[in-house]
């Protein structure tokens, strides 16, 4: 029976690299995916191009590639990555350069498409109901969230490395095991089973007990070296989770079941790109140590339409933070905001939101009973979104100043200005959003 292992190389942006080398060099991997975007990241990305046109893609891929490229070309891997981001051109010659300074031969393909700015403007937003066109120069980014066609075209044009930008996270896997074992784009059972898979491995070390562990209630074994997960699926799209031998963390039905659950809002319709995907009936069943087994998911048509991130900006955000410790720290700390609240109250309408908190004593759970003679410390933050930037500017400010104009013993203050890019969200018709590749040969001649 034929067996497809997919290892799941990131699953944010700033996630660690090294776990991915080991599944590069001790994985036995047909495919490692690093899913690397999220709906600001990709905004970011785009005002980051709008400044500098051969920016916009992962900062890190550089590093992330030159790291597991030598174990992948060895081993016979291929990746596929979202870290395109904005750019998928830039990020694709970015990855050339590295394989030209590493000598190796690849073919790098890079999916385009999922950039939709200039026909978004019809569409209304979730959020406002009105038309993104409404947005005017404020307008950023709209990118769809696109399926797995355009990397499963890729790979079958012998794609060594496919990078793409904004695409459904578990497509990224689920585009693998459509080339791999030829699904029909209409075999909505496996599709849906493939995009469970995907959905399990698309944030990496969760599946191995990142963002699991509570001490006392929930052990993870040797955390300090967590590695990441990987899948051995079959042809029916069936699959068993597990990670590498001498790794760190815990593949288990707990750690399985937290992540199934993840961003799930109806899990009998999971709506992807490619299918609509049916959780509802999917067991979760431990076979071994570090081995579970995923069976019982399905499949129904995709709805036609596309999500669409809209990125806007929404003003500037002004924001600090100072300490306060030992006696009185809580009293002292409400001191502080009230002069912070009195102090900016000139800047009328010109902050449009603000919000100040004492971290340590209401910024999680306002009104809790507790005393506040206990508490050893607190820390002050202030932030408000303001209409510009030289009101944010005046805030962190105003912020500093406490260390001589506010209580006794502040200390430790940092303070940020930025631009905030908001984010919304909007369906399109997916026949609107065509999807396309481009290929780049680097062979070890010209490397």
């Amino acid at each position: 029976m034929t067996i497809v292992r997919i290892g799941a190389g990131a699953g944010f942006q700033g996630d660690r690299i090294a776990p991915a080398v080991d599944l590069a060099e001790r994985g036995n991997l047909d495919f490692l995916v690093f899913e690397c975007l999220a709906e600001r990241t990709i905004a970011l990305a785009q005002q980051a191009r709008l400044k500098t046109p051969e920016a916009g893609f992962d900062p890190l891929l550089a590093r992330r590639l030159r790291a597991v490229l030598p174990g992948c070309v060895r081993n016979g891997t291929r990746i596929v990555t979202n870290m395109g981001a904005a750019n998928p051109q830039g990020a694709a010659a970015c990855a050339a350069r590295v394989a030209r300074d590493l000598g190796l031969s690849v073919k790098i393909a890079a999916v385009m498409g999922d950039d939709v700015v200039d026909r978004i403007g019809p569409f209304g937003l979730e959020e406002t109901g009105q038309p993104a066109a409404d947005l005017g120069a404020r307008l950023v980014s709209a990118n769809a969230y696109i399926g797995c066609r355009g990397i499963v075209a890729a790979l079958d044009a012998g794609a060594d490395i496919v990078i793409c930008g904004r695409a459904s996270d578990p497509a990224l896997f689920l585009a693998p095991l459509v080339h791999r074992f030829g699904w029909a784009m209409d075999d909505w059972d496996r599709l849906g089973r493939g995009t469970l898979v995907g959905h399990m491995l698309e944030c990496a070390a969760q599946v191995t007990g990142g963002y699991f562990a509570d001490p006392g209630r929930k052990s993870v074994p040797d955390l300090a070296n967590i590695g990441f997960p990987l899948a051995e699926v079959s042809e029916d799209g069936n699959a068993v989770l597990t990670k590498l031998p001498g790794t760190g963390g815990v593949v288990s039905r707990a750690t399985c079941t937290e992540q199934l659950l993840y961003e799930i809002h109806d899990p009998a319709r999971y709506l992807q790109p490619d299918v609509v995907a049916d959780f509802s009936r999917v067991q979760i069943t431990e076979i071994g140590p570090d081995r579970v087994a995923l069976t019982g998911a399905s499949g129904s048509a995709a709805t036609g339409l596309l999500k669409v991130s809209v990125g806007y900006r929404d003003g500037w955000l002004g924001e600090g933070q100072i300490s306060y410790a030992g006696a009185q720290c809580v009293a002292r700390g409400e001191l502080a905001l009230g002069l912070l609240q009195e102090r900016l109250s000139i800047c009328g309408d010109r902050i449009a939101e603000a919000r100040g908190d004492l971290i340590g004593w209401n910024a999680i759970a306002p009104g809790v009973t507790r005393r506040a003679m206990d508490l050893p410390e607190v820390r002050l933050r202030y932030a408000a979104r303001c209409l510009d930037q030289d009101t944010a500017q005046q805030v962190a400010e105003e912020v500093e100043s406490l260390y001589l104009c506010g209580p006794a013993a502040g200390g430790g203050v940092s303070r940020q200005v930025r631009e905030i890019i908001g984010i919304a969200a909007a369906l399109m018709p997916a026949d609107l959003v065509p999807v396309r590749f481009e290929m780049t040969e680097v062979s070890h001649e010209t490397a």
